[in-house]
């Protein structure tokens, strides 16, 4: 059976036909091109699917593509900005070598930046719980969790900069 399924994936709305057992990571890699979401696992185990739906984090090789239906959907290649210009929790991974082979990042991105909305100040032991479900075999996570901090910090900046007068 096949239904449409309509949403905003990084803020353009896209609607497809698609079958309804098509997983939201299907839908997104193959439907909309979108294949910095990985598929590590497709059992929930590894966090690389890791996307944001209406500003949560949700793994998406277990989450139906129906189930975003109407929803706004948040993957790697929206975080940044308009201009290219890296969103600062992508920027501390680049800076403090929070990657190795890259695979895991984006679902590591997505979730430290879910991770710091709910706790802008994370500690350490706060950052290793909140990546639980994140699965790196490269790195070690100390520099991941070295980059979620400087993150954290450059996000709470962000959020402090005063807007410039036009």
């Amino acid at each position: 059976m096949s239904c449409t399924v309509s949403m905003t994936v990084n803020g353009k709305t896209v609607s497809r036909e698609v079958e309804e057992r098509t997983l939201l990571v299907t839908f997104l890699r193959e439907h909309l091109g979108l294949t910095g979401t990985h598929v590590g696992c497709d059992t929930s185990q590894c966090g690389a699917c890791v996307v944001h739906v209406d500003g949560r984090s949700v793994k998406s090789c277990t989450t139906l593509a129906v189930q975003a239906d109407g929803a706004a959907v948040t993957t790697i290649e929206g975080l940044a900005a308009a201009d290219g210009t890296l969103h600062p929790m992508q920027a501390a991974f680049r800076e403090h070598h929070g990657l190795q082979c890259g695979f895991c990042t984006p679902g590591m991105v997505m979730s430290a930046v879910d991770l710091v909305r709910e706790n802008p100040n994370p500690t350490e032991a706060e950052i290793r719980e909140g990546l639980e479900g994140n699965i790196c075999r490269c790195t070690g996570y100390h520099n991941i969790v070295r980059a979620v901090k400087a993150g954290a910090e450059a996000m709470a900046g962000a959020q402090a900069a005063p807007v410039a007068a036009e």
